[in-house]
């Protein structure tokens, strides 16, 4: 998560209250009920990479035995087969 996640609550309030001040939305649901349920979308969001980086690091345990003999790179193999699956998803980091 690039954001520490105690700065989550804070930045959902402000959303919700910037929104609510521009009259940009209206709530059916109590405003602290939305609040909450931002904040729980933004970590879903924010923990995308997260997510992406550990399945990287799952795939290449395949290759563990060639890069400990050092005939793999295994942050150049990290690196193109995260891109390779951030350009396959569509994933925006």
């Amino acid at each position: 998560m690039r954001i520490p996640k105690s700065w989550v609550p804070s930045i959902a309030r402000r959303i919700i209250d910037n929104l609510l001040k521009k009259e940009l939305i209206e709530t059916a649901i109590p405003v602290n009920t939305l609040v909450e349920e931002t904040e729980k979308l933004l970590i879903d969001e924010l923990m995308v990479e997260d997510r992406l980086n550990e399945e990287v690091r799952h795939l290449l345990r395949k290759y563990e035995s060639e890069i400990e003999k050092g005939r793999l790179d295994y942050r150049k193999l990290f690196d193109m087969t995260k891109q390779k699956l951030v350009k396959e998803r569509n994933i925006v980091l």
